[in-house]
């Protein structure tokens, strides 16, 4: 739904009403390009009044060249020759009057909708899916448990398609989780790299439900040299063209296949526990990934066996860390009772605190509420995960 960038709320009700139903307000042009990141099908935004020019026009050029087909719209009190000068050498697609007429916005809108339709061709654009990497750079930390049950809240009760990928090539140990015996596993990918696509894909996976299939790992850790970085990459583009979200569990380690599913991926949770040999390993992973330019902006941190008996807080780890935790599950014997049933938390107890923390940590990776459209949330209700937007219309 198209994003409006205004900060004064006397505005933001009268734009709005010009606007779609179920567009969004947001208050800084940050917002609104997390929500792009977020909405791949996304084809406008309208920058307000309050916008300084020299933003809008800075944000119109990044989205020229990174989104070429969301159009920009740019609203003034009132303009000049050189304001619409600038803005044309942006890329602004529109410039119009707030105030003075209503359908101009709304019009400008239908326009750019009609250019978006026209850019993606009479078959209609591809909606890619994302690519949602769980890592670790210690072992023992519960991330195969936490990627099963993140995949599980992911599916949303089946309004999304889901492929966790056993990225873990010599230990892999997603499909035992989960009680399942594939006869089909990456292995059968190798030597494809020139001919990888998602109907090959197709016959390799394993279906846990409707919604949640599972690319398995080898059955044999002799395999892992085998599998080379350019195959993981074109397997999960592949997937991409399938799969709502493609959730990648990775090995305790920089190895070439966590790096390439790293270098793919578009959100990324790292899991760690309260104990300082891995909060250490984290601190040191995290700096790697910032001098690699991986997922910046888009790191989820996941705290496992969270416990405050242990004697760190979460406000220490933050510290430590320098980044917010996103959920935190407790230590839980029922937990590891519904993994060893094969029945993962998420689905054996939707209500245990365990379930409702990884459909947070759901909510925080897709950047909206999980199982609640996004156009339904408004101002006045209180807040269900970490959105973006503090107001939207329904």
């Amino acid at each position: 739904m198209p994003v409006l960038v205004e900060q004064d709320p006397s505005l933001v009700d009268s734009l709005v009403r010009a606007m779609p139903i179920g567009s969004h307000a947001v208050s800084a042009t940050e917002r609104a390009l997390a929500w792009l990141d977020q909405h791949p099908d996304e084809y406008v935004v309208a920058l307000g009044p309050s916008v300084d020019l020299g933003s809008a026009l800075a944000t119109a050029e990044e989205l020229r060249i990174k989104r070429p087909t969301v159009s920009v719209i740019l609203v003034r009190e009132d303009f000049d020759t050189d304001v619409l000068t600038k803005a044309m050498h942006a890329g602004i697609r529109d410039v119009v009057v707030a105030g003075s007429d209503e359908k101009s916005l709304t019009h400008a809108v239908e326009r750019a909708h009609q250019l978006y339709q026209a850019l993606r061709g009479p078959g209609g654009a591809r909606q890619l899916g994302r690519v949602v990497t769980v890592f670790s750079p210690k072992g023992g930390v519960g991330k195969t448990t936490s990627s099963v049950n993140l995949a599980l809240a992911l599916t949303d009760r089946g309004a999304r398609k889901v492929c966790l990928v056993d990225l873990d090539l010599a230990f892999g140990d997603v499909a035992i989780t989960m009680q399942l015996f594939p006869t089909h596993s990456i292995e059968q990918a190798v030597g494809s790299e020139d001919s990888v696509d998602l109907a090959m894909l197709e016959g390799l996976l394993t279906r846990h439900e409707d919604s949640l299939t599972i690319l398995a790992a080898p059955a044999h850790p002799d395999v892992r040299e085998r599998v080379t970085p350019l195959l993981i990459s074109r397997i999960l583009r592949a997937l991409r063209d399938g799969f709502d979200y493609v959730v990648v569990d990775t090995s305790p380690s920089f190895d070439d296949a966590t790096l390439t599913a790293l270098d793919e991926t578009d959100e990324c949770v790292i899991v760690a526990t309260l104990d300082v040999p891995t909060l250490k390993n984290v601190k040191v992973a995290l700096e790697t990934m910032d001098m690699l330019s991986i997922a910046r902006g888009h790191r989820h941190l996941l705290l496992n066996r969270a416990d405050e008996q242990v004697g760190i807080s979460v406000e220490k780890v933050e510290s430590i860390l320098g980044m917010p935790v996103s959920a935190q599950v407790a230590t839980a014997v029922d937990i590891a009772a519904a993994t060893n049933a094969g029945t993962p938390i998420v689905v054996h107890k939707p209500g245990h605190p365990a379930s409702l923390a990884f459909t947070h940590l759901a909510a925080s990776v897709t950047g909206q509420p999980v199982g609640v459209p996004s156009s339904a949330t408004h101002e006045s209700e209180p807040p269900r995960s970490r959105g973006l937007f503090r107001r939207s219309r329904s």
